[in-house]
């Protein structure tokens, strides 16, 4: 726990740090995007199929 703490504060102090926050951040964003966009890409290929069964015989 103290290394830890001790890399925040280095972190803290140096531009890098913030840098990595700001990166950390965007990777963030980006992959609740693209785990939204695989649901809804999901829910729409799980209807289609749904659709496509109901009208075969």
């Amino acid at each position: 726990m103290k290394n830890l703490m001790t890399i925040t504060r280095r972190f803290s102090a140096d531009d890098d740090g913030a840098a990595m926050v700001e990166y950390t951040i965007l990777l963030g964003i980006i992959t609740i995007a693209v785990i939204a966009s695989i649901i809804t890409v999901g829910a729409w290929v799980t209807g289609q199929w749904g659709g496509l069964v109901a009208v075969l015989p």
